[in-house]
């Protein structure tokens, strides 16, 4: 079988450690729709989509035909029950060219292979899909993007409130090798940028050292944190 997926991207950090960019878990498993921190009581609708077991591949074409037609109504979470229906399809059937003859309809290669990408989304993304944060149609945008601009992106739709279009714009010019921070610029979106709150006590003592050290605040805690995260 062949699998033309997009393959797995791992980010490995200067210190070694390496960050995922795409997924981990299983396809088709439903590790963000099952978990009821997340989508509360829906998470009991969660469907598996397993590409080795024939019925379950015959409700993943079933669930696709109904998706291309529109039948998600814009629910996120039905959306991505229709990314892991689709990534599902394309893993059991062996290429996006079989999996959209599969699931016939409205079902086209560019559809089957946009949403799949979505399903690839690294967690930490997708759990941001199914809490409404990041509107699925510019998730399909942020799939588009590989390695760690991926996670750039993500992050800085949120943190800069970027439109679909915007995505959109930004992961066109990301793949055209252009710069994700300059890419970002033309959208008023500086990359890294991100305001915080903190406690009187801790914005004082922030403050008080920034000062004597002379440096910014925002050096203190990108340091800090990179010790947290060590």
């Amino acid at each position: 079988m062949t699998d033309n997926r997009p393959g797995n991207h791992r980010r490995r950090r200067d210190d070694g450690r390496s960050i995922p960019t795409d997924r981990e878990s299983p396809v088709g498993a439903p590790v963000i729709r099952g978990d009821e921190s997340v989508t509360g009581t829906r998470a009991r609708e969660a469907v598996q989509f397993d590409p080795t077991d024939p019925d379950s591949l015959a409700d993943a074409a079933e669930t696709v035909r109904q998706f291309a037609a529109g039948a998600t109504n814009d629910d996120h979470l039905y959306m991505l029950r229709g990314a892991a229906a689709c990534a599902a399809l394309v893993r059991g059937e062996g290429s996006y060219k079989a999996a959209a003859e599969r699931a016939g309809g409205d079902t086209t290669v560019s559809f089957i292979r946009k949403w799949a990408r979505v399903h690839d989304l690294p967690r930490s993304v997708r759990k941001q899909v199914a809490l409404g944060r990041i509107a699925p149609t510019a998730a399909k945008h942020i799939a588009r993007v590989g390695g760690e601009a991926r996670l750039l992106l993500a992050w800085a739709t949120l943190d800069g409130e970027l439109t679909v279009r915007e995505v959109r714009s930004v992961a066109s010019a990301i793949n055209d090798d252009v710069p994700i921070e300059h890419a970002l610029a033309d959208h008023n979106v500086r990359l890294g940028h991100l305001e915080v709150t903190l406690s009187p006590t801790t914005y004082r003592d922030l403050r008080r050292r920034a000062a004597i050290d002379g440096v910014d605040p925002g050096t203190i805690v990108s340091d800090a944190l990179e010790q947290y995260f060590e």
